[in-house]
């Protein structure tokens, strides 16, 4: 089970990295919250950038093993949330990340390096 999330997290990452998400982040939250075990959290300099992540993620997850559970905010494209179970994806327009802050809310829990492929 670790490595097929393992996986999803880094399904997230690279899809979002090749729309040019900036500032990704993944909060590993497996000892701080029975909902989740990670947030992948990222941003978009614009809210059809942010759509275009989300799309990234979305299409990667539907030609894998993986499935969506919930969407949120896409419309807007100012905060889209993507509930994938274990991975729940924050795509955050950059000004709207600041308001929010998310990782000062959840300081104390580890940040997994991020490593996206070129």
């Amino acid at each position: 089970m670790v490595d097929t999330v393992n996986d999803l997290q880094q399904l997230a990452v690279q899809a979002a990295a090749e729309k040019k998400a900036f500032d990704i982040l993944v909060l590993d939250l497996r000892n701080r919250s029975d909902l989740t075990d990670y947030f992948v959290i990222c941003s978009g300099n614009s809210r059809m950038q942010v759509q275009a992540i989300a799309d990234s993620v979305l299409d990667e997850v539907y030609q894998s093993a993986h499935r969506l559970s919930s969407i949120e905010g896409y419309t807007s494209g100012n905060w889209v949330v993507l509930d994938l179970i274990d991975v729940v994806v924050h795509i955050f327009h950059k000004d709207i990340r600041v308001q929010y802050d998310l990782e000062r809310l959840w300081g104390d829990v580890p940040v997994i390096e991020v490593a996206c492929q070129e």
